[in-house]
């Protein structure tokens, strides 16, 4: 039987051409990938002037041929990449595609190139819906992370503001990008956003391979912390059964699996370290009393309020 990736469409696909390619899990999403993904900075007349016509020829076929991960960013030709995908992937079965796109990079002009505050990358991101004709995006990616004024910002703004980007539906997982590799690590030993994907360019070629040295770190670091706090809750003692609530059917056989089979060694020495460093010496500080005085609060100005 022909092993086919969750991208197949029949129809649209051949399966003969499509179960000759190897896929691969990206990291701990569940994205299916070739070991090639489709770039469209070109399309975007990065590096040479481009036809638009030929170059949605070459972005449907690339997806019928099985190349299912198609990343582009609006600094790619001020939009002009994502433009050109608008033409074409609203056309194609959405199922059979995975979309990357990015925000802090936006324009050739040094003052105007930059932007990584909040408020610009939740703008960024319902401008480049808007031009792909999409909905949402599978992994939306910050862009050069080392070009903004501090990692501080990237770490305690842009990522935040990606989170709420996640929550509401218009992107299914969170990335970053740079070109320095410690950069990279230190942002991810740092984020309190969980980070599904990193990519670095020019660390993988034959001229320097340097990338290979921290790929054990990239792929140690990615864990899932919410299977790490449903496991300390279910193993605190004195407690009989503890309630936790999804409307997620791939959440459920996740706190299921933790449940049965508790979690690696990895996770347990992640999960010590993040007790001692972050949520031991909060001392049991929780939100306490502020829904109840926000409440309190909101019900005095609207009583205010109608008896104007």
């Amino acid at each position: 039987m022909e092993t086919l990736p969750p991208t197949f469409v029949n129809g649209f696909h051949d399966v003969a051409t499509i179960s000759k390619q190897a896929y691969k899990q990206l990291g701990n999403t569940d994205l299916v990938v070739p070991k090639m993904t489709f770039g469209c900075a070109a399309i975007g007349s990065v590096y040479r002037p481009t036809d638009d016509k030929e170059s949605i020829l070459v972005t449907k076929e690339a997806i019928k041929q099985g190349l299912n991960m198609i990343d582009t960013a609006p600094w790619y030709g001020c939009g002009k990449s994502e433009k050109v995908l608008g033409e074409i992937l609203p056309k194609l079965p959405r199922k059979s595609f995975y979309i990357n796109t990015k925000v802090g990079r936006y324009l050739p002009e040094y003052e105007k190139m930059f932007d990584f505050s909040a408020e610009r990358v939740i703008q960024s991101v319902d401008e480049s819906l808007s031009r792909l004709g999409l909905d949402y995006v599978d992994i939306i990616q910050v862009h050069d992370l080392e070009f903004a004024p501090s990692i501080d910002q990237i770490i305690n703004e842009t990522l935040p503001a990606l989170q709420k980007v996640k929550e509401s539906g218009k992107a299914r997982y969170i990335g970053i990008t740079a070109y320095p590799l410690d950069i990279l690590r230190t942002v991810v030993e740092r984020s309190t956003v969980k980070i599904d994907a990193v990519l670095t360019y020019c660390h993988g070629s034959m001229n320097d391979n340097s990338l290979q040295d921290n790929l054990p770190f990239f792929k140690e670091n990615a864990v899932d912390i919410t299977r790490i706090a449903t496991h300390f809750s279910l193993t605190q003692p004195g407690i009989d059964t503890t309630l936790i609530s999804t409307a997620s059917l791939g959440n459920l056989k996740k706190n299921i699996q933790v449940f049965r089979n508790g979690i690696t060694e990895k996770e347990q020495l992640i999960s010590d370290d993040i007790m001692k460093q972050f949520f031991k010496p909060l001392n049991n500080a929780t939100w306490g009393n502020a829904e109840v005085v926000m409440y309190q609060e909101k019900l005095k100005q609207a009583v205010k309020t109608s008896l104007q």
